[in-house]
């Protein structure tokens, strides 16, 4: 795992110890996830929900975020983004909340650009959090997007009041779902 561009570019990142719960993405999908945002990043606000080792925040600090806020509940997993963003260099634009992302949604109001989510696997977090986002819509910007990852197995419709769906790349088992608001 490593930053594949921008200012910390070719740094390799810290990753939590093998069954800890995190699902790291793949250098393959983070490019690939980033090569689709291309210069949406650069100044942008990124929210980084269930930010496990805080890899996809780092890289959009690396290619240009203005902020990055990542919400990790795990105390080791929150130690690993710290020690990744001390590693490169992007702590000054970052701001790590250890809590729960749920209760996180509920308290907080601030919009951003861009939110990720990529929950633990199978366990349909990803509904609830856009079933959150969805009943407050002022945590996305109006031309902001939310993307999910996830195994493209776990996904199924839903209908919500003020996002849409409106594209979906697959990367073997690696989905992208991207919306954004009415």
């Amino acid at each position: 795992m490593r930053v594949i561009s921008g200012l910390a570019k070719g740094r390799k990142l810290y990753s939590m110890p093998e069954g800890s719960g995190t699902r790291p993405i793949t250098d393959r999908g983070k490019e690939s996830l980033f090569n689709i945002l291309g210069n949406r990043i650069v100044d942008a606000s990124f929210l980084d929900l269930f930010a496990g080792t805080g890899s996809v925040g780092i890289e959009a600090l690396s290619r240009g975020a203005e902020l990055v806020c990542f919400v990790e509940n795990s105390r080791k997993a929150g130690g690993v983004i710290r020690r990744n963003l001390e590693h490169t260099k992007l702590s000054d634009s970052a701001l790590l909340l250890q809590t729960d992302v749920f209760n996180y949604l509920k308290t907080q109001s601030t919009s951003y650009d861009l939110i990720f989510i990529a929950p633990p696997q199978y366990k349909q977090l990803w509904i609830r959090t856009l079933d959150l986002l969805d009943q407050y819509p002022e945590w996305i910007e109006k031309s902001g997007l939310v993307i999910v990852q996830i195994n493209p197995s776990e996904f199924e419709q839903h209908q919500f009041t003020n996002l849409v769906l409106f594209e979906q790349k697959t990367y073997g088992n690696v989905a992208f779902y991207f919306y954004k608001r009415h």
